[in-house]
């Protein structure tokens, strides 16, 4: 039976470190805002939005919350990201996606200063992380990078597969795996026999967005599986990309959907947040 990684444990670890270091830089006088924007009345989004004040709070850093209206124009949001950027109190900016169709995402990543890109969207921060310079980390790669540590897994030498090459997973995962001296493949749609290419993996990542799609045969017998993917089940109940039932047997370690990879998230856009406050 797989030994099972529990993100809510690790995420709170984390988030507890976060706050003594907090209070360590309020001593020096260090303190610093993240403003959250959302547009519109996403459900899903309105959850994030909230997870993300209530981390704030925990861990002792003020959040400014932001709820526009989903009629915001493009030029509205971003005369309000130019005023966050001039504002010294605000360290981190982060924009709620998915966005209103008029709304051009891509310009709006592009709009937040790289230094208060908490989200690690910014092609400055994308580019930093390429070739391995300091900057901020994508939030949900970094989190699962400390997921594999945290948990004890091995990852130097080891042979990791990631199915997705999104520019939010995917392709920044690969980046991070390679920067702990792991081997990778990136394994995409178009990828032929996907299940052998799979079957070779030590971890194996999956953030393909399609629910319940890789089953046992996918896995090597005692390989790490981490599931990025959530989603609904005819049920109502959350699942993620892999079939859980399947993969447990299998795999020697792997995530839960809920409780894996979700709390790993926003325990690492904490990380950024208070990185942002410490350069000050």
């Amino acid at each position: 039976m797989a030994k099972i990684i529990d993100g809510k444990k690790i995420s709170q670890q984390i988030k507890d470190e976060l706050k003594e270091k907090v209070a360590k830089l309020k001593e020096q006088g260090k303190t610093g805002a993240l403003a959250v924007i959302q547009v519109g009345e996403d459900p899903a989004s309105s959850v994030y939005v909230r997870n993300k004040k209530n981390a704030c709070a925990y861990i002792g850093i003020e959040s400014l919350a932001y709820e526009l209206p989903e009629e915001t124009t493009e030029d509205e949001l971003l005369a309000l990201i130019g005023e966050l950027n001039a504002k010294e109190q605000v360290k981190g900016i982060l924009v709620q996606l998915p966005l209103p169709q008029h709304i051009c995402e891509d310009k709006v990543i592009r709009a937040i200063s790289p230094r208060k890109d908490v989200d690690g969207f910014h092609p400055q921060s994308v580019g930093a992380m390429t070739i391995g310079e300091p900057g901020f980390l994508s939030c949900t790669p970094a989190g699962i990078v400390q997921l594999l540590k945290r948990s004890g897994a091995e990852i130097a030498g080891k042979h990791c597969v990631v199915i997705g090459r999104s520019n939010i997973v995917g392709k920044p995962m690969s980046l991070l795996m390679l920067r702990e001296d792991a081997t990778v493949t990136v394994t995409h749609s178009k990828t032929q026999d996907l299940a052998s290419v799979c079957r070779q993996a030590d971890i194996l990542i999956v953030a393909m967005g399609k629910p319940q799609f890789i089953g046992k045969e996918y896995i090597k017998e005692g390989a790490v599986v981490i599931d990025v993917g959530i989603h609904r089940d005819e049920n109502n109940k959350l699942c993620g990309d892999v079939k859980f039932a399947e993969a447990e047997p299998v795999a020697s370690a792997i995530t839960p959907v809920p409780g894996g990879v979700g709390p790993m998230t926003i325990a690492m856009l904490m990380s950024n947040c208070v990185q942002s406050i410490e350069e000050g």
